[in-house]
């Protein structure tokens, strides 16, 4: 694995990656995160390989803009675009109905897709060089602990590690469902911060 500082060449190189099916790693706004390309079967089945996860569990996505998320789930829904306006950029991963072709491994039971709009700039910065959103699940081996820094990031199946420092502890993106409310995982976003936002909802929000 090589570890990259997070210059455009780099992040371009790391883009490259992501196009050939490769894993490459890289920092986010809570922890350091693997990732590829979302609808190469094969890069993803290589991910599961990484990670040792069970491919029943679903992995979310990043993207670095309202546009990079359409192919992925159409249009915002009401409900959704709500929190979307109160908390993206940032810590939030909704659970949202997605479209035809999204790849079944990156769904739920509930055929919906796990997506975050990140506030973590090398991570938007990387969204941009591919063009799309990518795959974000925590850098570790399935039951460790997250990687807070490039050296602790797996080495075995991971080409390419832009390195953002070390990441200061903290929660794990809040996952959410705007439809049913429902906190899925607590994290950064309290329930209480989310459930403010929702009694606040006054009518359709555009984005």
């Amino acid at each position: 694995m090589e570890i990259l500082p997070p210059t455009p060449a780099n992040l371009r190189r790391a883009a490259d990656a992501l196009r050939a099916g490769e894993v490459v790693a890289y920092p986010t706004e809570t922890v350091y995160g693997l990732g590829v390309d979302p609808f190469n079967s094969a890069a993803l089945d290589r991910l599961y390989a990484v990670k040792k996860r069970d491919e029943r569990n679903p992995v979310l996505l990043i993207v670095s803009s309202l546009e990079q998320l359409r192919p992925l789930i159409g249009e915002l829904s009401e409900r959704a675009c709500v929190y979307a306006k109160a908390f993206w950029p940032g810590p939030l991963s909704m659970v949202l109905p997605t479209v035809k072709g999204v790849p079944g491994v990156l769904l739920g039971p509930d055929r919906k897709v796990c997506v975050r709009w990140t506030s973590g700039k090398i991570a938007a910065a990387l969204c941009e060089a591919f063009g799309g959103a990518i795959v974000s699940t925590s850098a570790n081996i399935s039951g460790r602990a997250p990687a807070r820094s490039a050296r602790e990031v797996p080495n075995e199946g991971v080409v390419i590690c832009i390195d953002g420092g070390v990441l200061t502890e903290g929660p794990a993106s809040t996952v959410f469902d705007p439809e049913t409310g429902e906190v899925l995982r607590a994290g950064a976003i309290s329930g209480e911060a989310i459930a403010r936002v929702g009694e606040g909802r006054s009518g359709p929000v555009e984005m």
